[in-house]
């Protein structure tokens, strides 16, 4: 029986690891299609594909993978996808915006509707929550193996063309306006920075409490959102009780 039980429990977390390892390449084959679609889905000629592509090989996500993602960005195969937002609550008041990337929007508004409700929340119309988040770009840097100074960081981003910077003991986070990310980026790059992150993003204004009594059906609305395909990006507003108040979660 305790073998029974062990390997179960390895088989769980095995599980748990193949999940996770699966929303990290999902949300990388979006990134792959949105730097492809935005640009030359030739990477010698997209600097931010080629970002991407680095972190796809980082991830160890398998080549017929970033080939597929790049392919659907140029149409090949037929699908034609969109880019669609839909906004609303969370239990607890909590905004939540959610950017999917289908074939099938009625499908798509179809399954997020459901997990909105499922979970005690509302979608909302458009325009709705969007108004509570700043769109933004941001730049990530590990500070793991770098040896340079929070205020050097904060001059050469500066110097960059970056609009502010945050830093933690894992990294330094620079913000540009939208229009100017891919200039910052290429700047920071062109100082042998190595980018963990360039990409434009909804930062929210200010941060919700999630209610105690509301954590599950909050976690439940999030869970059901990632484990959607179609789904890309969530931004929330949310914060949970043992959440670090200061930390940005795109």
């Amino acid at each position: 029986m305790s073998g029974h039980s062990k390997w179960h429990n390895i088989q769980g977390r095995k599980n748990a690891q193949d999940a996770k390892r699966g929303k990290i390449f999902q949300k990388i084959s979006r990134d792959l299609y949105q730097a492809a679609k935005a640009g030359d889905p030739d990477p010698a000629n997209n600097a931010q594909l080629r970002l991407v592509i680095d972190k796809a090989h980082a991830a160890n996500m398998p080549k017929k993978n970033i080939d597929r993602a790049i392919a659907k960005a140029s149409g090949i195969g037929g699908a034609k996808f969109e880019e669609v937002t839909y906004e609303g609550y969370a239990p607890g008041g909590v905004a939540v915006m959610v950017s999917a990337l289908t074939d099938n929007k009625n499908r798509t508004a179809s399954a997020v509707r459901s997990a909105f409700s499922h979970s005690g929340g509302s979608l909302g119309a458009s325009g709705s929550v969007s108004y509570m988040f700043d769109r933004k770009g941001l730049i990530e840097i590990l500070r793991d193996g770098l040896d340079t100074s929070e205020d050097d960081m904060l001059m050469d981003a500066l110097d960059a063309g970056a609009d502010d910077m945050k830093a933690s003991d894992e990294k330094f986070q620079i913000f540009t306006d939208p229009s100017n990310m891919a200039s910052v980026r290429d700047a920071l790059q062109g100082k042998g920075y190595e980018l963990d992150t360039a990409e434009v993003t909804m930062i929210p204004q200010n941060r919700t409490a999630v209610p105690e009594d509301k954590v599950k059906q909050y976690r439940h609305l999030i869970d059901e959102l990632t484990a959607n395909d179609d789904v890309a990006d969530i931004y929330e507003t949310g914060i949970l009780p043992d959440d670090d108040d200061d930390d940005e979660e795109e």
